[in-house]
């Protein structure tokens, strides 16, 4: 082919690839196949001399669809890379430099002036990104205020940890299973303002990586980063080096990932330099200042296995297969399983289904199993017909978003579609099962362990089994079979919260309790009779916990539970008195005290009082440890005439210093 027009051939298929990747779309190519192609463009690009302006050599990357389009105050450059220790010690030459961690998210610019947040552009093209300033309140770690009043500009990355992505992506209940953290927050932050609980639910972290402007002189790097960290920034963490120990420092960094220390997803490493006023005096090429920084990126490893069979796991949304290969040694761990996705992706690579398909995989970002080719295919692949986990018609999908083809389970009452709740049930708010994560739970449900509530006691019944998976070994499986004895024992408004009982969160569970005691909850349930007499349950709450009740499955588990735990007897408690009798209370902000919002509520409400979420005539205190905030609520109490009081002045006022030692948990 002519070099010509395999540049612009690699230019459609990379910018094709990079929308999707920045857009929270199916990814049609891997990192390693990007990179390769993008090398491979690089190359032909001097060689010719012939470049397209839109090549990916010449831009940043791609735009988040939604909000106003804006340009960028300062150019939002990226970062020349390399994937050679010897290049990063060259461009630090003899001058001092920090070695920070390239998170893999989206680039965010926040401004601020006097003291206040007023923009929050996406990075779009580097010259000019998309207005998101409607999320402010639904990222997390970004502050509305800080305390520096000049004008300040900040650039961070917004990210979803590997936790709460396994989390978010097992619960997504359409069509599109999100590749990776980095796929899932990029769809996220293409959400429009109508979506900001969905937002909020995501998880989306923003970590500052870099202090663009300030009007006051700080010249150290590290200084303007400790600066930010000041000012209520969540920052990367970087440390300070030299050329001469950077094998060593990267060294030591590259094994925090491979021992999978980061929960945080990161693509590699960034150096930049401490002198800030001699990294702002670079040139620009193409898109890269000079001496704005260097990217390191890991080489790709890969090795060759042959493929044992395709297993079929069912979440949520969803059932992913999974290639299973003669065990390799790979970047430091012995590695047999890597996830092809769904259906489209193991078209594209052509997977087979005998022993004699031989696959090439590599750990993407040196963390992830990822099939990148296959190098031999024999056979074609089989959809499965029924769901692994309750046996129901399967059904083949295709988004008419992305013509992304998945399979799901035809049964809506199957057990892995409703993991969250079983996530719920053993959350330390619920039954308190350390260890047992998302990812767990749809692991056992694949195997057939569990698919009620009830099953999660007969766990030990597949000891043998859960010490020989992947992840487990003799200590883990252990820890979880003693976590899951020490969950018997139980409060009641724990265990109701558990249930999962539509409308009946912790506070409903804990009116409930308090208000009638365990025995009578049980007795009203059998005689089916309401709890709508008690406050703040009502007609509604009260219907949604007779009709959970009335479900035979519901019921037939409810009974099992009864007798596999051991709930704690609790009596109505009476609360015809107490020192904040008729007394209402706001809280809002930051506490120090107690350990959080819901043990200050519950000591209020032991007293007799109560708790609102809004600030009204009826409030006769807003509790606020920033006394003199500019906040709305602030503002509303003042304009009311309502008094506002710090955390320290309540229990002075209200709870003597006695007020930990009834069981409400201080901070540490």
């Amino acid at each position: 082919m002519d070099d010509k027009k395999r540049i612009e051939e690699l230019v459609t298929l990379l910018n094709e690839a990079s929308d999707r990747y920045y857009g929270g779309l199916e990814e049609i190519m891997s990192n390693y196949e990007w990179d390769a192609a993008f090398d491979e463009l690089v190359k032909l690009e001097q060689q010719t001399g012939y470049r397209l302006d839109n090549s990916p050599t010449q831009t940043t990357g791609a735009v988040v669809k939604n909000g106003a389009r804006e340009e960028h105050e300062y150019p939002a450059l990226s970062l020349a890379k390399t994937k050679e220790v010897t290049k990063l010690q060259e461009w630090a030459g003899q001058r001092p430099v920090n070695l920070s961690w390239k998170l893999d998210g989206l680039t965010l610019v926040l401004t601020y002036d006097n003291g206040s947040l007023t923009k929050i552009l996406t990075r779009g093209s580097g010259v000019a990104g998309n207005n998101i300033t409607y999320m402010k309140d639904a990222i997390e770690a970004v502050p509305s205020k800080i305390e520096y009043r000049g004008h300040l500009v900040v650039r961070g990355e917004a990210v979803i940890s590997y936790t709460d992505f396994d989390m978010i992506n097992a619960s997504l209940d359409n069509e599109d299973d999100y590749a990776n953290p980095r796929n899932l927050a990029a769809g996220t932050l293409a959400l429009d303002a109508t979506n900001l609980e969905t937002v909020k639910k995501r998880k989306v972290h923003l970590y500052a990586f870099t202090l663009v402007h300030i009007d006051d002189e700080i010249v150290h790097w590290s200084k303007r980063m400790e600066f930010l960290k000041n000012q209520g920034f969540d920052i990367v963490d970087y440390e300070k080096t030299n050329a001469q120990q950077l094998p060593q420092v990267v060294e030591r960094w590259t094994k925090l990932v491979e021992n999978g220390k980061m929960d945080i997803p990161v693509d590699g490493l960034v150096i930049c330099y401490e002198d800030t006023n001699y990294s702002s005096g670079g040139s620009v090429t193409g898109h890269h200042a000079t001496r704005g920084g260097l990217a390191f990126k890991w080489q790709d490893v890969s090795a060759l296995s042959r493929l044992d069979h395709v297993e079929w796991s069912c979440a949520a949304s969803t059932i992913t297969p999974v290639a299973v290969f003669e065990p390799i040694w790979l970047e430091g761990t012995m590695v047999s399983r890597a996830s092809l996705c769904n259906i489209s992706e193991m078209e594209r690579l052509g997977i087979g289904e005998n022993h004699e398909t031989i696959l090439e995989i590599i750990k993407a970002n040196k963390i992830i199993p990822k099939c990148i080719s296959v190098k031999e295919a024999k056979g074609v692949f089989a959809i499965p017909a029924q769901c692994p986990v309750c046996n129901a018609a399967t059904q083949v999908k295709i988004s008419q978003h992305s013509g992304t083809k998945t399979l799901h389970c035809t049964n809506e009452e199957c057990a892995a579609k409703h993991v969250m709740k079983f996530a719920r049930f053993v959350s330390k708010t619920g039954m308190d099962i350390d260890g047992m994560s998302v990812q767990t739970i749809l692991k056992f449900m694949n195997l057939g362990y569990i698919y009620n509530f009830a099953d999660f006691y007969h766990l030990h019944q597949y000891e043998d089994e859960i010490r020989n998976l992947d992840g487990f070994g003799d200590k883990s499986c252990e820890n979880l079979l003693l976590a899951i004895e020490n969950s018997r024992s139980c409060s009641p408004v724990s265990f109701v919260y558990a249930l999962c009982i539509p409308q009946i969160g912790v506070d409903a569970a804990k009116k409930i309790m308090e208000a009638i005691g365990w025995k009578e909850f049980v007795k009203r349930l059998e005689e089916v009779r309401g709890f709508d007499d008690i406050a703040t349950i009502g007609t509604e709450k009260s219907t949604s916990i007779i009709k959970w009740y009335q479900n035979d499955k519901n019921r037939k588990v409810f009974y099992e539970l009864l007798d596999l735990l051991n709930i704690e007897s609790m009596e109505a408690v009476d609360k015809t008195d107490g020192s904040l009798k008729g007394m209402k209370f706001v809280v809002t902000g930051d506490l120090v005290r107690f350990k959080n919002r819901s043990e200050l509520a519950s000591f209020i409400e032991s007293e007799n009082g109560s708790v609102a979420s809004s600030v009204s005539k009826k409030t006769n205190y807003l509790i606020n440890n920033d006394v003199t905030s500019t906040s709305g609520k602030n503002q509303k109490a003042l304009s009311l005439g309502i008094e506002i009081i710090s955390e320290n002045d309540f229990i002075s006022r209200f709870g003597g210093e006695n007020v930990f030692a009834k069981g409400y948990v201080e901070k540490e």
